[in-house]
């Protein structure tokens, strides 16, 4: 899995930044997905997140992890073929300062809550979603199934 990792906000370090590819690598392998796709993760502050929500999904307030499947293919829209271009997932876009206000929340650590925020852009992005309440329950069963499996366990001493 290659993933083009952006942080526009300077706040991961690179230990932190390392356990997020290896964790993206291992959900990959665990959802089946091809080796050499390919993804971007961004992470921002509140203020980026929020005109981010805004002006795509027309909601004015800072969310947690907003996700942009590129293998939707909308209406009206060509589909791009071709043999030598690499599987591009799409993107995923946190923001930092909500996943560490959850963090405190869920008293869990920021590294369990961050990687909890990019397994699931990265489930939405193959896919997944949270629609019904049948959605939900698998969704969120995966994502959970993923980061135990990982070793990102709920509520582990900060």
């Amino acid at each position: 899995m290659n993933v083009d990792f952006i942080d526009e906000t300077n706040q991961v370090t690179d230990d932190q930044k390392d356990i997020i590819e290896k964790l993206v690598d291992f959900a990959a392998k665990m959802e089946e997905v091809n080796g050499d796709a390919e993804l971007s993760i961004t992470l921002v502050n509140n203020e980026e997140i929020r005109e981010i929500n805004r002006d795509y999904r027309g909601k004015d307030y800072a969310t947690d992890v907003i996700s942009f499947a590129l293998q939707e293919q909308g209406e009206d829209e060509l589909e791009i073929i071709g043999e030598d271009l690499p599987e591009h997932l799409g993107d995923i876009i946190v923001s930092i300062e909500k996943a560490k206000e959850q963090a405190d929340e869920y008293q869990h650590t920021f590294q369990r809550e961050l990687g909890f925020l990019i397994v699931h852009g990265l489930l939405h992005l193959l896919g997944y979603d949270h629609q019904s309440v049948e959605e939900e329950k698998e969704m969120f069963e995966r994502q959970e199934h993923i980061l135990q499996e990982f070793g990102l366990k709920r509520n582990e001493n900060k």
